[in-house]
């Protein structure tokens, strides 16, 4: 019986040295390393590459990369990752040579866009694209302009911050976030005059809208989208920037729970101008892509129509719209959606403490928030024009010119 019990003892006591060095070769080892891919090339800048790059820029890299305190692409946190992965920072990518890309090769960064792998052989956690099946044209454009006089591009010595990546996150990144691989093979878009095959090019290359409209990014299937759980159905749990959960919408055709029951122009309206049918403004993390043309808005409608329909009733929890006009601002800004997007201090996307010196009028301030694309058409604030009640828009002047008051404060 002694025998027996010694046995097992020593067979409990295995496990548990097992088990610890397993947690303690993925909390201390981190993220594992890998051999950078070798890409000679040398993109050629040409202003049609840098303009047609920096409309890439505006849909994925700037979002993530660019500090609104300084103007410049040099990185800060992202607060829209799931806190169940840790803390993420993006990394500087302006010019400065020492903490930015710039005495990178055009080879290194096509290989960092294309795998994941930087040239160091750091691996870059979901939450940075990875563009396996872009097609050369558009990632030589991105390059292009990624080597422009750009201001956002200015190099900027902002040191880069490691990431505080969660046991999880790290348990992750060696069983299922992987890089992809380069055979070299060229990529080519499908021509527009197949609007599906274009469509679905658009949705998976570029926007990569299954990523946040499927059910998980956990189950995401970056090589195969369609095979993703729950593909387009909706229900991912996305971050405000003040930290509310909102779940992303349904866009496969079901006319119940999904965009079945919207038009052509209802969809490519909610794309290029960030409304919906219902007149309700899109909320962060999605937002307005005026970058698309009306054509290749219609392309991902073609395409979205044949993916399989699924009823997946997700409860979006929109700010209420209607209703009496209110005189307090915080409660229109809340009332309004403007939190999901700037947060409640006014500190997140577009920065209003800081930016505020841009509209020394609080009329010019009026006029920005009903119509901010006649100030600049790339912005991706949407138009508040006959949304906001008119007795409103000077209790929310007031309340936003707080902001500034507050930053203000806060560094005395």
């Amino acid at each position: 019986m002694r025998m027996v019990l010694k046995i097992l003892l020593g067979l409990i006591v295995l496990l548990l040295v097992i088990g610890g060095s397993f947690v303690a070769v993925i909390h201390f080892g981190g993220v594992p390393q890998y051999d950078p891919p070798r890409i000679d090339l040398q993109v050629e800048l040409t202003p049609e590459r840098v303009a047609r790059g920096k409309d890439l820029s505006r849909m994925s890299c700037n979002e993530c990369h660019l500090d609104f305190e300084k103007g410049r692409l040099s990185g800060r946190r992202m607060f829209d990752v799931p806190p169940v992965f840790g803390v993420a920072y993006s990394t500087n990518i302006t010019q400065d040579p020492v903490h930015g890309i710039g005495s990178w090769t055009d080879g290194e960064l096509i290989g960092l866009l294309r795998t994941g792998i930087g040239r160091d052989g750091h691996f870059s956690m979901p939450w940075m694209p990875k563009l396996p099946r872009m097609a050369d044209e558009d990632l030589y454009s991105l390059i292009a302009w990624l080597r422009s006089d750009d201001p956002l591009l200015e190099a900027t010595p902002e040191p880069n911050r490691p990431q505080e990546l969660s046991f999880l996150a790290k348990f992750l990144s060696r069983v299922a976030f992987k890089p992809f691989e380069w055979d070299g093979a060229p990529r080519v878009a499908p021509s527009p005059a197949d609007p599906v095959e274009f469509g679905r090019y658009l949705v998976h290359d570029h926007l990569e809208c299954y990523s946040c409209h499927s059910a998980d990014f956990k189950t995401v299937d970056d090589l195969d989208p369609p095979a993703s759980e729950g593909y387009m159905g909706g229900g991912n749990r996305l971050l405000s920037l003040d930290g509310e959960i909102i779940l992303s919408a349904n866009i496969t055709p079901d006319h119940e729970t999904g965009i079945g029951a919207w038009s052509e122009e209802d969809f490519v309206r909610a794309l290029r101008e960030g409304i919906r049918p219902d007149g309700r403004v899109l909320r962060y993390p999605m937002s307005r892509r005026p970058e698309y043309t009306v054509e290749e808005a219609q392309a991902m409608f073609a395409y979205l129509r044949t993916v399989p329909a699924l009823r997946n009733p997700v409860d979006r929890r929109f700010h209420e719209q209607g209703g009496p006009a209110l005189a307090d601002g915080r409660a229109i800004y809340e009332k309004y959606g403007c939190i999901t997007c700037h947060g409640p201090d006014g500190r997140g996307l577009g920065n209003l403490a800081a930016n505020l010196k841009r509209f020394p009028q609080d009329s010019t301030l009026a006029a920005w928030i009903r119509n901010a694309s006649l100030f600049d058409p790339h912005t991706r604030m949407p138009s508040y024009e006959g949304r906001i009640r008119e007795s409103e828009y000077e209790p929310l002047v007031r309340f936003v010119r707080g902001f500034a008051d507050q930053a203000a404060a806060s560094h005395r």
